[in-house]
């Protein structure tokens, strides 16, 4: 596969940057209250709004649950972000890879 067939657009977000521009906001709570309703502690919460932490899977039920939109959205949020800061770092050493094609004639 192609990478650049994975981007399609807008460069892909940390699910930090969309708690901490657009979700908490429009929750009207604080981060405090918002860190005890998902049972972690504030550090853990400023770390994933800092992007300093990804989103596990654990972090993905309770925001998952939180929200109402499920974990899928928020690990598909970190995969694909992960995906691209990967590309980002490692696009020499990929290049360099050749692509293998298997000889399925002989079947």
């Amino acid at each position: 596969m192609n990478m650049t067939s994975i981007k399609r657009g807008l460069p892909a977000m940390h699910p930090g940057e969309l708690l901490r521009e657009d979700l908490i906001p429009a929750l009207d709570k604080s981060k405090t209250e918002i860190a005890k309703l998902l049972g972690i502690s504030r550090r853990t919460l400023y770390d994933i709004l800092d992007e300093k932490q990804p989103v596990t899977v654990a972090m993905a039920l309770r925001l998952g649950k939180l929200i109402g939109n499920g974990p899928v959205f928020w690990l598909n949020l970190q995969r694909m972000y992960d995906l691209e800061q990967a590309e980002k770092t490692l696009s020499a050493e990929i290049e360099a890879i050749p692509t293998l094609h298997a000889d399925t004639s002989q079947r």
